[in-house]
């Protein structure tokens, strides 16, 4: 299976780069160079994943990410971004943004990131098509999630993630009544040192909260174990 890659970038030079190393790997790569032709191509050319900048011309990478999640469209987003600023990357995450990269990058890391993206996102489809493949299901009360088709429900609202918060909600699953650190979670689901960027797992936390408690303030599943981390906590019948 070949995957589509939408590079949406003004700065011709990145663009032309990013294209033909990505081409290299064996990606089929469409360019956009502003923020209305990249939305405009995420939503026609059904890409696998998108490489988008933050800055760009008529439309910005924060808008148009905003703008693609407002419409479900749930593409794994990479934003790059020239400012390695925090309330950057915490922003994009929030807004639904996958993973961010910050320039000057190298092209092994590039490959890296969108090879790590691709297989979380895409590995819900590779199940289905095991023909033994034995389905697993994780009910709490209310809340219902199915790994293997990407679904989860509350009662019978179905819930909308991210795949990094859905992967993030399953990782915990597996791992239910176990007090996990960020530092954990961020090797486990994010698949790569952070420098210590821990930020990154408050803020899919939080999206997780806002999903599946009835109040996120008080959470009954996902609670805050203080000076620790994390832990997906069963309800006691």
């Amino acid at each position: 299976m070949t995957y589509k890659i939408l590079v949406v970038e003004d700065e011709i030079s990145i663009a032309t780069l990013l294209q033909y190393n990505l081409q290299q790997a064996g990606y089929e790569v469409v360019i956009a160079n502003d923020g209305k032709d990249g939305l405009h191509k995420a939503i026609l050319e059904k890409p696998d994943l998108l490489l988008l900048d933050l800055m760009l011309p008529k439309m910005d990478g924060m808008e148009v990410c905003k703008e693609l999640r407002i419409k479900k469209i749930n593409t794994p987003i990479i934003m790059l971004t020239a400012k390695d600023d925090e309330f950057d990357k915490v922003l994009g995450l929030e807004l639904g943004a996958d993973d961010y990269m910050t320039k000057p990058f190298s092209p092994r890391e590039v490959m890296a990131r969108v090879k790590a993206v691709l297989r979380r996102s895409k590995v819900t489809e590779v199940v289905k098509e095991e023909e033994e493949h034995i389905e697993q299901t994780y009910s709490f009360g209310q809340l219902q999630v199915l790994p293997d088709r990407f679904e989860a429900f509350l009662g019978e609202e179905v819930l909308e993630f991210t795949p990094k918060e859905f992967e993030l909600l399953v990782y915990l699953l597996e791992n239910k009544n176990r007090v996990l650190t960020r530092d954990q979670l961020l090797s486990a689901v994010w698949n790569y040192d952070f420098a210590g960027d821990t930020r990154i797992v408050d803020v899919h936390i939080s999206h997780l909260r806002e999903q599946i408690e009835e109040n996120s303030r008080k959470p009954k599943f996902i609670k805050t174990i203080r000076g620790l981390g994390y832990k997906f906590e069963e309800p006691k019948l």
